[in-house]
């Protein structure tokens, strides 16, 4: 059944939010605003109002439970890290790296139970900006480097929101 690539104006809405929330924090922050924003609009335009229609299976029920239970422990594992992060390690100002690094890791499930590897790419992709980001906030210090490690995945996500349909598989395989 032919459809548009939903995930993909799903990640773009959630990098345009990423980049906008934690860019004050920032250098140049107006240019990493306006960036998201010019890059949010061309993937809902070119990729998926103008874009083509994938063709693709009907997710199995097998990948709608993994995906329902990867959305629900990243939903659960927000709070409860950032509670450990801010009054446990007296951290908050390394929440935002937990956010990133528990949305990533949400992602990792996916390639498998959908059949797209872009998923993976992704996953390990937001794993390495917050490892990054968090040796860069417990290590030296840095009081941007929170909000680096959020810009940074908002333009991961964008970036795959423009190119994981073109990484997609044209029937994509799925358990059953």
């Amino acid at each position: 059944m032919p459809t548009k690539p939903i995930g993909s104006i799903i990640g773009a809405i959630a990098g345009l939010v990423f980049v906008l929330v934690n860019a004050g924090t920032v250098p140049g922050s107006l240019v990493w605003r306006i960036a998201a924003v010019i890059g949010f609009v061309a993937i809902a335009w070119f990729v998926v109002l103008r874009g083509p229609e994938m063709e693709g299976a009907q997710p199995s029920r097998t990948a709608l439970r993994t995906y329902a239970i990867s959305v629900a422990a990243m939903i659960v594992a927000i709070p409860v890290g950032a509670t450990i992060i801010s009054n446990v390690l007296d951290r908050p100002d390394a929440v935002l790296v937990w956010v990133v690094f528990v949305v990533g890791a949400h992602f990792l499930p996916f390639a498998r139970a959908f059949g797209l590897p872009v998923f993976r790419w992704l996953s390990v992709s937001l794993v390495v900006v917050s490892v990054v980001g968090g040796v860069s906030t417990f290590i030296s210090g840095s009081t941007t480097a929170p909000g680096w490690t959020g810009v940074v995945a908002g333009f991961v996500l964008l970036v795959f929101s423009a190119v994981g349909p073109r990484l997609t598989p044209a029937t994509p395989t799925r358990l059953d």
